[in-house]
């Protein structure tokens, strides 16, 4: 008598860095499914931060640190009050002194990437873990973070052709600078807290959580609409604290 043998299903084959890299964009399951095997996230992150010096070198090569500290002033009531009460040579070394800081910032700029992914990261974690009952590692959520954040290097790209293109420097918003949101297209000086919050409603920022929701979805048993809904509702959070201190402090 003959027997019927079932064989046990095949796992996947492992991905590449560049396999998963180019699957963020085209079959984004893959990629975080592949993260149950190797959770290494550094080869996103250099990836990220080799776009992001693209950006620092754009701004600076065509805006100026300076200029972005005129800018930001300018976008702020408070800080034209503090800037009217100093005489124009204490004018002149505040702003000089900013720019310093803001051109210095830049330089760090993959350790502050680092250090936001990993806050975001194990909150997410502790949410999914204790939340719902995942089991999920802090570096594979700081590798779903970081993968989740490739597509922005689109963001910076544009950003660079837009400056090179001959984009006003005058009108450049260094925090929100490229029109892939509403927020894009209102003026922050009268409406700080509006232009704050609609800066979240961004192609951008809508990629980055549905890509999020997918990760945590792939490494755990959650379904994927829960896990979208998570992030999202952190992000809807973040979105209304930042508009509130927009709303004080500007």
């Amino acid at each position: 008598m003959g027997t019927n043998a079932t064989s046990a299903p095949s796992a996947p084959p492992p991905l590449s860095t560049v396999e998963r890299i180019t699957n963020v964009f085209f079959a984004p399951s893959k990629t975080f499914t592949d993260l149950n095997r190797d959770n290494s996230w550094w080869p996103a992150w250099l990836l990220i931060a080799v776009f992001a010096f693209l950006f620092v070198f754009a701004v600076q090569k065509q805006v100026g640190w300076e200029q972005i500290t005129k800018n930001e002033i300018a976008a702020s009531q408070k800080a034209q009050d503090r800037m009217e009460k100093l005489n124009p040579e204490q004018r002149d070394q505040s702003i000089q002194v900013q720019s310093n800081i803001g051109k210095y910032i830049s330089y760090c700029i993959p350790i502050f990437q680092l250090f936001i992914a990993a806050i975001v990261a194990a909150v997410l974690m502790a949410t999914f873990n204790f939340g719902l009952g995942t089991e999920i590692k802090f570096n594979t959520a700081l590798a779903i973070v970081f993968y989740g954040w490739i597509p922005g290097i689109l963001k910076s790209v544009l950003v660079a052709i837009s400056l090179f293109a001959g984009a006003d420097p005058e009108g450049f918003n260094v925090n929100n600078p490229v029109a892939t949101n509403l927020g894009y297209f209102i003026n922050r000086a009268d409406h700080p807290a509006l232009a704050g919050l609609l800066s979240w409603f961004d192609i951008f920022t809508i990629w980055y959580i549905i890509l999020f929701g997918i990760g945590f979805s792939c490494v755990s048993r959650v379904k994927r609409g829960t896990a979208i809904g998570v992030v999202a509702g952190w992000c809807a959070l973040i979105a209304l604290v930042g508009a509130g201190f927009r709303a004080i402090f500007s």
